[in-house]
């Protein structure tokens, strides 16, 4: 610049300038150490990784190459609090400056992820994420609701998926903001309405992909007990599927996607008909199948072969009963035997010790005659008692002269 030139005169182009601006940044920041939050870390298909270095009053572009994310020994990921190494760089073609990391720690968990755990442990202890919470989706949904931004491209992938899949199901749009403080209080209000007025069969709640500060509304704990009470089953769908929202834990299913949670709403209505058709053959080969086996069963039924089957059946218990009549008067018989037998010894027993049976073979009985008394010892009269002398027949009176034992 000459020096009789005014500043203020000189025209640049943008080349120029921006070069001078990146000379004087890049020459007063060789490299330098910086603590921060992680950001939208994107992961590229040639191993460069970009992301955002933030705190709470402002943010950076941060770039890191293959060869030094290949060295790190934690993976990096949204929230992660690190210290980094590095040197501002300024990329002309677009004229916005960034640090380009060559070193990279941990130093520490970062403040909305450590939230986001508190939170999540919270509710979990409060049992809004067990699975016995969860209902089932419906087989044939008439009507989707789809709690999202009415310009975001969440509802155009969801009805584009939803009118391919089958033009019968109706989809009623619950606009919702999706991004900044009044977010969750919106997300939750249409949540409620489309339960207070029962205008779905499944509700599909989320957004397309963002930072995670950008998917934080579906982690507020007003969404997700409005997720969690929802009387309709419901989908969360946020983000991608590298993205995450505690809503995800307290829905009846999680989608990876906006169109995924749609593939899962809505069955294909080929598919549908398929299955039906399907199961008409199947219920028509069933039919005919027992319908057959029935006309073999009636053919066997005849009155010959009743007859023939009754015989069957009959034959053996009657046999059955012959052998067990034969039985029963065999053992009647040997019974009676045994009783007779028994009978005889007794009458024997009986006849040898009747008096008469002993009388009869000359033996008497000795009484005494005023008593009746039987005298069994001669010591048991004196002289001059009358006694009565019973023989086999008739009676005797005497009376004693003498006795000796």
């Amino acid at each position: 610049m000459p020096e009789n030139a005014n500043q203020n005169d000189i025209v640049y182009s943008v080349t120029q300038l921006t070069s001078i601006i990146k000379d004087v940044i890049e020459g007063s920041f060789p490299e330098i150490i910086l603590e921060a939050e992680i950001s939208n870390y994107r992961p590229s298909s040639s191993g460069h990784v970009y992301f955002v270095l933030k705190d709470a009053g402002a943010q950076i572009a941060a770039v890191m190459w293959k060869s030094t994310a290949a060295r790190l020994n934690f993976k990096p990921s949204d929230g992660n609090l690190v210290r980094v190494k590095g040197k501002i760089t300024v990329y002309p073609a677009r004229g916005n400056y960034q640090i380009v990391i060559s070193a990279m720690d941990l130093a520490g968990s970062g403040n909305i992820l450590l939230m986001l755990e508190e939170r999540k442990k919270k509710l979990y202890a409060e049992g809004l994420f067990d699975e016995s919470r969860k209902k089932p989706l419906p087989a044939f949904p008439d009507t989707i609701g789809v709690v999202t931004s009415q310009t975001g491209a969440a509802l155009r992938d969801i009805l584009q998926i939803t009118r391919r899949r089958s033009k019968y199901v109706n989809v009623i749009l619950f606009p919702a903001i999706v991004q900044g403080e009044t977010a969750a209080p919106s997300i939750a209000r249409q949540i409620q309405t489309a339960n207070d007025y029962k205008m779905c069969d499944v509700l599909i709640v989320g957004r397309g992909g963002g930072s995670l500060e950008d998917l934080l509304p579906f982690s507020e704990e007003i969404v997700v007990r409005a997720v969690a009470d929802s009387k309709i089953p419901v989908i969360s769908a946020v983000g991608h599927e590298i993205d995450w929202a505690l809503c995800d834990f307290a829905a009846d299913k999680r989608a990876p996607t906006p169109s995924a949670a749609a593939e899962l709403a809505v069955p294909v209505l080929d598919d549908v008909l398929y299955w039906f058709e399907q199961k008409e053959a199947e219920f028509e080969t069933e039919i005919k199948s027992r319908l057959q086996k029935l006309r073999l069963m009636v053919q066997e039924f005849s009155p010959e072969n009743l007859e023939l089957r009754f015989r069957a059946i009959e034959q053996p218990l009657l046999q059955r009963f012959d052998y067990a009549k034969e039985d029963l008067l065999s053992n009647i018989t040997e019974r009676i035997k045994d009783a007779r037998q028994k009978l005889e010894k007794q009458i024997l027993v009986l006849e040898n010790a009747n008096p008469s049976a002993l009388l009869q073979r000359g033996y008497s009985m000795v009484r005494d005659a005023a008593t009746g008394k039987i005298i069994r010892s001669a010591a048991e009269v004196a002289q001059g008692t009358k006694v009565e002398i019973v023989p086999a027949k008739g009676k005797i009176l005497a009376t004693v002269d003498s006795g000796e034992i």
